[in-house]
């Protein structure tokens, strides 16, 4: 794996309730949210940033709808602290609309380990903008999940299939692809300090 650069940012995107909605259909990597805890229960341990997003949508039959008051929610399990910074957003790119380049910026973090829902849309959006505004970043494979998606034939493509090709396109050109157990097993053996 490409050694990470010291004191990275975590970014968790959109991980709310409404993408329990079934209008989003089947989906894969059920885990990701427990991989998601585990990587915030580290970067919190260690006094690292930890920035969310929040997709607010105006699509009207959006379960992420701003209207919809349960389902822009944040899932419980992912909470942000109240010292946690969120950027809401309106699109799919964490960074189209809101402060977050800028705050990377001025605090200076250049590199950015990415997780959340969902890989095909903000995910995906987020991890392109990073990489081509020049931010060392991280795709944690395992700690994002994708849903099925029927294209423009009518044939429906599983959520295994979306979320492999997704990472795929993302690998190298845009992100280094990890999994949740790689990234904690090097940030505990190489001797990363604390910022606490």
């Amino acid at each position: 794996m490409k050694t990470i650069l010291k004191s990275p940012a975590l970014l968790v995107l959109d991980v709310q309730k409404g993408f329990d909605d079934p209008y989003w259909g089947e989906r894969n990597n059920p885990q990701a949210e427990e991989n998601i805890l585990k990587l915030l229960t580290e970067w919190r341990k260690r006094g690292w940033e930890v920035i969310y997003s929040q997709h607010l949508s105006l699509l009207p039959n959006s379960p992420l709808n701003y209207q919809n008051k349960v389902g822009v929610e944040f899932k419980e399990i992912i909470k942000p602290l109240p010292h946690e910074i969120v950027f809401q957003k309106n699109v799919n790119s964490a960074y189209i609309g809101t402060k977050l380049e800028l705050y990377l910026r001025e605090k200076q973090l250049t590199s950015l380990v990415i997780t959340g829902l969902s890989t095909q849309h903000c995910v995906s959006t987020t991890t392109r903008m990073s990489g081509n505004l020049g931010f060392e970043t991280f795709l944690v494979e395992d700690a994002s999940a994708a849903f099925e998606i029927t294209d423009h034939t009518g044939t429906t493509h599983s959520p295994k299939d979306v979320h492999m090709y997704e990472v795929a396109a993302l690998h190298n050109e845009f992100a280094t692809i990890v999994k949740t157990v790689e990234l904690l097993t090097e940030l505990q053996q190489s001797g990363y300090p604390n910022q606490t």
